[in-house]
């Protein structure tokens, strides 16, 4: 799909990676919508880009807000054909700790946003997609997800992110195959450790001890890395169906 006719959601577009895939397509010319609960940030930057970008403030755990988010990106650009998900969290928690289990909604709260929150998206965005008149390949559009590399080799203080995350991943194939009938894709990136502001928050020897772990490039990952991946993923029609991680090399140690 050629990038200027691009008509994208990026769910969580107000920072972070979703931030930069945001800007990266905006540049390359495609028409970008931001949902995100920041609604200042959010506006701000959708303002900075020009008249192909919008904001549409939306909760992705909510049925109504996404859908209403849908209904204004439809409004605006007559139609969708690329979804980027990245909202989420990544609140840590083991299940017992010193003040007895982990409370229930704590572990809810993580899978609701990272899970569950991008299928609501997934799903209401599709049934516009499937409106698409296919371009020359036959394909009407492309999902692209936010999995972790912590869906594969989580640490301790990771069973909800890291059962969220493993979510997305096992929900791809199957999402890719019935997809095909429409000729839609969807792909799921696994990004490893990258300097967004969940690292920022981090105490600075915390983010120096991190940056090691990679075997190479030994660095965070840079959010402008992660939009390329996406860039690449909506240009590339055989692309589909597949985890790619996104991570130097890195696997996690347990703590």
């Amino acid at each position: 799909m050629n990038i200027k006719d691009c008509k994208a959601i990026i769910a969580g577009g107000a920072s972070g990676l979703g931030e930069a895939c945001v800007r990266n397509l905006a540049s390359s010319g495609a028409k970008v919508a931001i949902l995100d609960l920041a609604a200042e940030r959010g506006q701000q930057l959708a303002s900075s880009l020009g008249p192909n970008a919008i904001f549409a403030k939306a909760d992705v755990t909510n049925d109504e807000s996404v859908q209403l988010a849908v209904s204004k990106v439809i409004g605006a650009f007559g139609g969708i054909n690329v979804v980027v998900n990245c909202a989420g969290v990544a609140d840590p928690g083991k299940a017992l700790t010193k003040k007895g289990p982990m409370p229930l909604a704590n572990f809810n709260r993580v899978v609701q946003i990272n899970l569950v929150g991008t299928f609501n998206v997934i799903r209401l965005a599709l049934e516009q997609m499937v409106k698409n008149t296919p371009n020359a390949e036959g394909e009407k559009g492309v999902i692209i997800n936010t999995a972790s590399a912590a869906a594969f080799d989580g640490q301790v203080g990771q069973p909800a992110y890291s059962a969220s995350k493993a979510g997305v991943v096992g929900m791809t194939l199957p999402l890719a195959r019935e997809c095909a009938d429409y000729g839609i894709r969807v792909m799921t990136i696994a990004p490893g450790l990258f300097n967004t502001p969940m690292m920022a928050g981090l105490p600075e020897a915390a983010r120096e001890a991190l940056a090691k772990m990679p075997p190479f490039p030994q660095r965070l990952g840079k959010p402008e890395e992660y939009a390329k991946m996406v860039q690449h993923i909506i240009e590339n029609p055989m692309l589909n169906g597949e985890v790619i991680r996104l991570d130097g090399a890195l696997r996690m140690a347990g703590k």
